[in-house]
C-alpha cells in the first residue's frame, strides 16, 4: 500500500459522507495548530505591557474572549476539513435547533451574560464581591458560570446572569483600599479621650490597617446603657477583613482592661407588683 493509498483509506464509508485517514490527520493538525495559537496568544497577552499591568483579571478576561473566538473558528474549519458543510448542517437542523434553543434558554442567558462580563470587565478575576449576602473572591470567569471562593474557603459556581441582573457589590472595582468600621460601647462615666486614644492606637498597631487615610474615631451616640464609639479604618485585606476586626477586638479588650475602661452589658430593671387586696383577704381568713 502506497502512502497515497494510506491517506485515502476510508475509515467510515457512508452514502453521503466518508472519513479517510487524510481527514483524520487534518483534523488532528487543526487541533494541534489551535492549541499552539492559543498558547502563543496567552504568552503575548500576559507579557504585553498593559496600561494597568497590575490588573491580572483584565488580562484573563481578554484572553477568554480570544480563546472562545479561536475555538469557534477551529471547530468550523475542522468540520469543513472532514467534509461536513456547516451551512447544510445548520439548514437541515433548523427545527431541531429551535426546540433545543427553547429548552436551553437559561444556558444562552448565562452564556450571553458571560460574554458581557468578559467584554465590559466590570467583574474580574481576583475581585471581592458580595452576592446574595455572601462575600466571595472571583477565581475564574467562564463563558456560562464563574467560580468563586467564600470566606469559609468554600468553592461556589455562580451562573453569570446573577452578576448582570442582580445587585452585586464589587468591593475592589474602583479602589482596593476600602473603609470599614468597628463599633464599641463603654460604660457611662468612662474617660472619652482615653477611649479614643486606645481605639486609634490599636488600629495604628495592626499591620493590615492602612496608614493612609489614618484611622479615626467617632463618638456616635449616647446609648441606653453605653457610650457608643465607632472606629473607622481603611484596609486592603478586604476578603479577610473579619479576621482583622477580630484582631482589633482582642487588642481593644486588652487595652480597656489595662486602663480600667468597662464595656457594659445590657441591664434591665424588674418591677414586681403585689396584689395587696389578695393578701388582706388571706389574713382575715387566717383570723377566723
Amino acid at each position: 500500500m502506497t502512502f497515497k493509498e494510506l491517506l485515502e483509506y476510508k475509515l467510515i464509508d457512508l452514502e453521503k459522507f466518508d472519513l479517510t485517514v487524510y481527514h483524520l490527520l487534518m483534523l488532528l493538525g487543526v487541533i494541534i495548530v489551535t492549541r499552539l495559537i492559543l498558547w502563543i496568544i496567552k504568552k503575548i497577552i500576559y507579557r504585553f505591557q498593559f496600561k494597568h499591568e497590575q490588573d491580572p483579571g483584565r488580562k484573563a478576561a481578554f484572553y477568554q474572549i480570544i480563546k472562545y473566538f479561536v475555538i469557534v473558528i477551529a471547530i468550523t474549519i475542522g468540520l469543513e476539513t472532514i467534509g461536513v458543510k456547516i451551512t447544510i448542517l445548520l439548514a437541515g437542523s433548523a427545527a431541531l435547533l429551535v426546540g433545543v434553543g427553547l429548552g436551553l434558554q437559561d444556558f444562552f442567558r448565562d452564556t450571553f451574560s458571560g460574554i458581557v462580563l468578559l467584554i465590559e470587565g466590570t467583574i474580574k478575576v481576583g475581585d471581592v464581591l458580595e452576592v446574595d449576602d455572601i462575600v466571595c473572591q472571583v477565581n475564574h470567569i467562564g463563558i456560562r458560570a464563574s467560580e468563586v471562593t467564600t470566606r469559609d474557603d468554600v468553592i461556589m459556581i455562580i451562573p453569570n446572569y446573577k452578576f448582570i441582573n442582580e445587585n452585586v457589590v464589587n468591593w475592589t472595582h474602583a479602589n482596593d483600599n476600602t473603609r470599614f468600621h468597628l463599633k464599641v460601647g463603654v460604660a457611662y462615666g468612662s474617660d472619652t479621650d482615653t477611649v479614643r486614644r486606645i481605639l486609634e492606637e490599636c488600629a495604628d498597631r495592626h499591620s493590615e490597617v492602612s496608614k493612609h487615610p489614618k484611622p479615626r474615631v467617632r463618638f456616635e451616640d449616647f446609648g441606653n446603657s453605653a457610650l457608643i464609639f465607632n472606629l473607622l479604618f481603611y484596609s486592603r485585606s478586604i476578603f479577610r477583613i473579619e479576621n482583622v476586626k477580630s484582631d482589633l477586638r482582642f487588642m481593644i479588650d486588652k487595652e480597656f482592661r489595662k486602663s480600667k475602661v468597662v464595656i457594659p452589658f445590657p441591664q434591665r430593671d424588674l418591677h414586681i407588683k403585689t396584689d395587696f387586696r389578695h393578701h388582706e383577704s388571706e389574713k382575715v381568713d387566717d383570723v377566723e
